[in-house]
């Protein structure tokens, strides 16, 4: 009986995950796959027996892909040895979850920001509006990377330094969307009717304004995502980034430059990497980009 029973069950999970996969556009099949193959260079390459991102053999120097030292380790290198004979697969893993964890923590940190600033001018309006705008337009006067570059000159390279920058200069995408969204919610009836009942503005912003804004955030996060992994690894291959020994993409681009002529797949091989990363959120964010213009127009 209970296998009888269980049977619909079982075939109505498979359709509804089936269905999550079928009659999707390109973009998010290849999203799928190259997001799948970022994920598997900064998971599971630590599960090697040869993970050591940091371990030297100088008997490896520049050693090409797929061979064997020649010193008394007789260590096979998968992607390669650096100039320092460190094994190359694993260091470009590191630098995978570098660069991704930049990413993910200054979009929390900007989708903070700029939500709390936008809901607030959209919901106030009057001169805390005018200032929390005009803030905006003057950080949108000046190019993001150059002012990145300048602080950190200033404050110094490091992880936390990078990733708090890039959270603090990138909430203005957030704040106009979600200012234009409260500006609409503003005058919308449950909102009013909340007013008229004494609710507080604090009340009103965080279960009727918020709950609403969020699901754009998403797309605008899932879009700037990309965007701040292009500015960190164009930072750390400036030499104002990630600093070594830890390996940061960019930086392992810029490391293996000098090796161009002699040693690309140095310079190449991260640069892959990063290219899979940055396109496959690219990818992923045309998937709800397209979703939300539907629901938009009523599709």
């Amino acid at each position: 009986m209970s296998t009888v029973t269980s049977t619909p069950a079982k075939r109505g999970l498979a359709r509804s995950v089936a269905g999550v996969f079928t009659g999707q556009p390109f973009s998010f099949y290849a999203a799928i796959v190259l997001l799948s193959a970022t994920a598997a260079v900064a998971l599971l390459t630590p599960l090697l027996p040869s993970y050591d991102p940091y371990g030297q053999d100088l008997f490896a120097g520049y050693l090409e892909p797929f061979q064997t030292a020649d010193g008394p380790s007789g260590k096979f290198y998968l992607l390669g040895a650096d100039a320092l004979g460190r094994d190359y697969l694993s260091r470009i893993a590191v630098a995978t979850r570098v660069s991704g964890f930049i990413g993910l923590a200054a979009v929390a940190i900007s989708l903070v920001i700029g939500v709390t600033l936008g809901l607030v001018a959209g919901f106030f309006r009057g001169p805390l509006e005018q200032a929390i705008m005009g803030l905006a337009d003057l950080q949108l006067a000046i190019p993001r990377i150059l002012l990145l570059i300048a602080v950190t000159a200033v404050v110094g390279p490091s992880i936390l330094n990078l990733t708090l920058l890039l959270g603090f200069t990138s909430w203005v995408s957030y704040g106009r969307v979600a200012r234009a969204m409260a500006l609409s919610l503003r005058e919308r009836e449950f909102v009013l009717s909340a007013k008229t009942q004494g609710a507080s503005w604090r009340w009103n912003i965080w279960h009727h304004l918020l709950p609403n804004v969020l699901p754009q955030m998403i797309i605008v996060g899932s879009y700037e995502l990309g965007t701040i992994i292009i500015i960190e690894s164009s930072i750390s291959y400036l030499g104002l980034g990630i600093q070594p020994p830890l390996p940061s993409l960019g930086l392992m681009i810029a490391e293996g430059q000098s090796y161009l002529q002699l040693n690309p797949w140095m310079a190449v091989l991260p640069g892959i990497v990063l290219f899979m990363m940055i396109a496959g959120v690219q990818f992923f964010s045309q998937r709800f980009t397209s979703e939300g213009r539907a629901q938009s127009f009523g599709g």
